[in-house]
């Protein structure tokens, strides 16, 4: 199977299925973000303890490639420290060319940083959606 196959199934069964949907309502921090050049929500909710995210749930409602990279993230982040959620932000925005630096994506080592979120790679090619793929982490990045 070609990789573009394998990345659009990825995104697809993170947007059909999406992971750690839902609401906390202990002890969980919010933040919603909102992309409005195409209407795309997100909010999500963040447990933190001893400085490690110990529990997240996500809300939205949008594009595959907004929702999907919420999934993707969602998944990504939990049992993480909050030093480590920063860097695998920067990495992510790295390889969307939202921030300057090196591509953290190694091809002779896919998903070895980034995991699923790898898949999202080829939303690059159309900067407009770049916005949609980055929603979540802003929201995230507000919340912590």
């Amino acid at each position: 199977m070609p990789i573009d196959d394998l990345y659009r199934d990825v995104i697809l069964d993170h947007y059909r299925n999406p992971r750690r949907r839902g609401r906390l309502n202990h002890d969980a921090i919010h933040a919603d973000g909102q992309n409005p050049s195409c209407g795309d929500e997100f909010g999500v909710d963040v447990v933190v303890g001893d400085g490690v995210i110990t529990e997240i749930a996500t809300q939205g409602q949008g594009c595959s490639i907004s929702q999907a990279s919420g999934s993707m993230m969602a998944d990504a982040v939990v049992g993480l420290t909050i030093d480590e959620v920063r860097d695998l932000a920067s990495s992510f925005k790295r390889m969307m060319s939202i921030v300057e630096g090196d591509n953290p994506v190694d091809p002779e080592r896919p998903g070895a940083v980034l995991g699923d979120l790898e898949a999202l790679q080829g939303v690059r090619q159309f900067p407009v959606r770049i916005r949609c793929a980055d929603l979540a982490w802003v929201a995230l990045e507000d919340a912590i």
